[in-house]
């Protein structure tokens, strides 16, 4: 008997997914745990197993984007009609696989050309005044145009505004000069790419953590120049290098064990107050942003963490990453250090209730011990959902995060 394969909830959040590609074509024989095709979800592009056994009998066409649960096959035995089974299925619409970028042109119309000049002729009536119109005298003065030398083209040769726009001067009649004009035909043109699954997403959860958690922000400026010095003399000696991120994500996360009203979820009718540390990692792909977790990440030493943040660098970019990687984060870190920000605010992840903004280390000038000295320094900011965390509370956690950056030996005792 036809059984019908539909598009299983590959991600918690999400809603549809693209049909990247098909491993089998109509007439071929599958059984269970065949991976079946390759589907782009919100988060990553993952194989699908098929759990029915038999001929493939209908197939949606690649690049179709299905929502959850709408029917993308059917597996039974050869010749067995199926129209039935397709009757209640959603509709597949085109993606972006399918629907190329469009890029539209359109070409700025030619200047007109102004007529070949008139011999000029002296315009006059009974009473031997000019005729033309107010404005045309008021451009001919503008443009220092003598008005006895221009043609009217009126009624009654009465001159008017064309006449002067459009009037070249005689090489015998000397006029005042004007500037020069330059005329530019260009190409106006754009491009308009389909939205992945990924901004989707992207788009629909933070507009809902942005409009519904009421955010309020929190900067503080953090002398560097401990750290710095501890992460040149550890990455003498490890053999897994440590980036400033590593630091800041231990930083973090002892800091979360110390404060642990900052590592809590709004849920509604309560609060949850996580009592393990999985700090999500914010990290830029070509669609957008994954979040993967360092979990327990205050039971980590630094070369474990560097280790993992590298790995989920490298899987995120091949959209190689899987739904326990970016599942449970309990709180969040943006770094956009690397890219020579200095200070900027995050969005609050869902469900968290706070994200860390950490800018760039530079070289400033500060007062060590009196003195005006160089020095290196950072600033972050904590967007805190005051639902949940309240300003004392938010300023305590970035009190004891400098704390462990300006004094790293702490972090790691």
């Amino acid at each position: 008997m036809a059984e019908a394969v539909k598009l299983p909830k590959m991600s918690d959040t999400m809603t549809e997914g693209v049909i990247v590609k098909w491993n089998y074509k109509v007439g071929d024989s599958v059984k269970s745990g065949d991976v079946l095709a390759e589907v782009e979800t919100d988060k990553a592009t993952m194989d699908m197993e098929v759990y029915a056994k038999g001929s493939i009998l209908y197939l949606v066409d690649e690049g179709s984007t299905v929502p959850v649960d709408g029917v993308i096959a059917v597996v039974g035995t050869a010749g067995e009609d199926y129209q039935s089974l397709l009757g209640g299925a959603p509709a597949a619409t085109a993606s972006a696989a399918e629907t190329p970028a469009v890029t539209v042109s359109e070409t700025a119309a030619p200047v007109a050309q102004a007529p070949a000049p008139a011999a000029p002729v002296h315009v006059t009536n009974n009473d031997d005044r000019l005729k033309a119109s107010p404005l045309a005298k008021k451009l001919a003065e503008e443009k220092g145009i003598d008005l006895n030398q221009v043609q009217g083209s009126g009624e009654n040769g009465r001159i008017v505004r064309r006449d002067i726009e459009t009037f070249v001067p005689s090489a015998t009649a000397p006029a005042a000069a004007s500037p020069a004009i330059s005329y530019v035909s260009g190409t106006e043109s754009f491009e308009e790419v389909p939205v992945s699954q990924m901004r989707k997403t992207i788009a629909a959860r933070l507009s809902e953590s942005k409009f519904s958690a009421p955010h309020f922000y929190l900067t503080m400026e953090i002398n560097m120049d401990k750290a710095v010095a501890a992460r040149e003399q550890m990455n003498a000696v490890s053999e897994v290098k440590i980036s400033m991120n590593d630091l800041v994500i231990k930083a973090a996360a002892a800091a979360l064990r110390k404060n642990p009203k900052v590592n809590s979820s709004w849920l509604g009718t309560k609060i949850r107050y996580n009592h393990h540390i999985h700090i999500g990692v914010a990290m830029a792909v070509d669609e957008g942003l994954l979040v993967p977790v360092v979990r327990f990440a205050d039971q980590k030493g630094l070369s474990q963490i560097s280790a993992e943040v590298k790995d989920y660098g490298k899987r995120a970019k091949e959209k190689k990453l899987q739904p326990q990687d970016w599942a449970g984060n309990t709180f969040t870190i943006s770094n956009l250090g690397m890219f020579g920000i200095e200070e900027f605010t995050a969005i609050i992840n869902p469900p968290d209730a706070c994200i860390m903004a950490v800018g760039a280390v530079k070289d400033t000038v500060g007062v060590v011990n009196g003195e005006i000295k160089p020095v290196k320094t950072m600033k972050v900011t904590l967007s805190c959902d005051h639902r949940v965390v309240d300003g004392a509370i938010g300023a305590a956690f970035l009190n004891t995060f400098k704390e462990y950056l300006e004094e790293p030996v702490k972090m790691l005792v």
